[in-house]
């Protein structure tokens, strides 16, 4: 896609159905993937979270794939998707995610006027392992984290052996697509092999007899795609084993409320909020940009956590759950 195309072209068409496919996936084994929710807490929502985040990516590109009359370059395109998925995020999972979707964004739209190809695709996944171990203050291994860190690795090992990683200028969208989807199953396997080593990197998982919630929810979301680049059904892998205590004890027990609300400002800097986030809360994440930051945290005081943004911009998209009632 280069950098002067309408919002209702093709690329934008093919990405959209890519999304689709990836939240049609998630959508279908989303009570598997919360049967799994252990950590950081067992709140069964992992992907109730995933899917809403997805949901927002959609809902963004439905958006610009109505706009008539003006064009949208891709800088323009990614970045509102990034922002949609950071608004639209809800939870540890859900924000996240919307940290590999930034990640991933912000590569491609660096890269105007190139072909997504297998080197594109590296990139991307970089950058969204990045993206998102950065927007944790103390990533912990055997999660999401580690999964989609190992995906790029495994992609970028492929890249190193392949004759020709790149895509001729002309090539054709089936060309495109045949040759991204070797890209995908080779991340999804690498995916895969990293879900079920988890529990050997993180002992909750262990002592609960699965494996992390949102890095199989992220497996299953590139099934989605893969599937919906080749036309056939999503590869399924086998279904795991629920949690052996669906809350087992861990210090998040602590706090009440899982809450979550966006910032709109100016200037603002995610970091500057977080310890005194800390001393409030747990499960802290503070991620965005100048502009826009989205906050999560576990709390028994909700009102509290949005009063230390007051003088910082406006209050927008606030979700409170309370992870003690009965789901």
């Amino acid at each position: 896609m280069t950098h002067e195309r309408r919002a209702s072209d093709p690329s934008l068409v093919r990405f959209r159905a890519l999304i689709r496919a990836g939240l049609a996936a998630l959508e279908e084994r989303r009570d598997e993937v919360n049967d799994l929710n252990v950590f950081p807490v067992a709140d069964g929502d992992t992907g109730d979270n995933m899917v809403l985040t997805l949901r927002a990516v959609l809902e963004e590109l439905d958006h610009l794939s109505s706009v008539q009359g003006g064009a949208l370059g891709r800088d323009e395109i990614v970045a509102s998707v990034a922002r949609a998925a950071l608004l639209g995020a809800r939870g540890n999972s859900g924000v996240i995610l919307s940290q590999l979707i930034r990640g991933a964004a912000e590569e491609l739209a660096s890269r105007p006027g190139e072909l997504v190809d297998p080197v594109l695709i590296g990139a991307a996944l970089a950058r969204a392992a990045d993206q998102a171990y950065g927007s944790v203050r103390e990533p912990a291994e055997g999660t999401i984290l580690t999964v989609v860190r190992e995906m790029a690795h495994r992609v970028a090992s492929d890249l190193a052996h392949m004759a020709e990683p790149r895509l001729r200028e002309h090539a054709s969208a089936a060309e495109q697509d045949l040759v991204i989807a070797d890209v995908i199953q080779s991340a999804l396997r690498a995916g895969e092999d990293s879900v079920r080593r988890g529990p050997d990197h993180l002992p909750v998982l262990r002592s609960a007899g699965v494996v992390d919630a949102g890095g199989f929810g992220l497996t299953v979301l590139l099934a989605g795609i893969l599937g919906e680049l080749r036309g056939t059904e999503p590869p399924r892998s086998p279904e795991p084993a629920p949690a052996r205590a669906s809350r087992p004890e861990h210090a998040s027990a602590t706090y009440r409320y899982c809450t979550n609300f966006a910032v709109t400002g100016h200037e603002l800097t995610p970091r500057a909020f977080i310890a005194q986030l800390e001393r409030i809360g747990d499960s802290v994440l503070v991620v965005g940009d100048a502009s826009t930051l989205k906050v999560h945290v576990h709390t028994d005081d909700p009102d509290a956590a949005t009063a230390l943004f007051a003088a910082a911009g406006a209050i927008s998209h606030r979700d409170v759950t309370d992870m003690r009632s009965p789901r």
